[in-house]
């Protein structure tokens, strides 16, 4: 079943997306929405997961440096992503060489027991830089994790991700 579109509505609602001085939340809330629904369908579809504070309940600040474990046997059948966003704009952070790390990501380092830390910040910690994801010291950010595949310990909630935690 198609919906009917008024084309006048649509051309206007897609002409603020070029417009940098405006953020249309009505526009992008649908488009979300419509693109981003999620339903639990075990082993296929994806599923997210937002933060937009530390485990302080504190707002990610581009200036600090953060910690996030993702524990062993993440329950997905594809593979699982972190993208970093500008915290203003939703956006992907300008000024940064890239802003995501994934279970397929060249050169990700796991610990022993498989699980995974990857650090955000203005620089890598020594040793880290294939599980850092940079940010701009000058603009918060928000995180986005993405599960493709996600199986029931996912749903269950018998496997969960670590809390974003700021390193003093």
């Amino acid at each position: 079943m198609a919906f009917p579109v008024n084309p006048d509505a649509a051309q206007a609602m897609m002409s603020h997306y070029a417009d940098p001085g405006t953020y249309p939340v009505d526009a992008r809330g649908v488009a979300y929405s419509m693109a981003y629904f999620m339903t639990k369908h075990l082993g296929t579809g994806q599923y997210y997961l937002v933060t937009l504070t530390d485990k302080e309940d504190k707002p990610l600040d581009g200036s600090k440096l953060y910690h996030l474990h993702i524990p062993p046997n993440v329950p997905v059948r594809q593979y699982w992503s972190i993208t970093i966003y500008d915290r203003k704009t939703h956006a992907l952070l300008k000024g940064v060489p890239y802003f995501s790390r994934a279970s397929t990501s060249a050169g990700l380092q796991k610990n022993t027991d498989g699980s995974v830390d990857l650090y955000f910040g203005p620089k890598a910690p020594a040793g880290k830089e294939s599980n850092w994801i940079p940010t701009n010291p000058e603009r918060g950010f928000e995180l986005m994790a993405r599960f493709y595949g996600p199986e029931k310990d996912f749903f269950d909630k018998t496997w969960k991700i670590g809390d974003v935690e700021e390193v003093k």
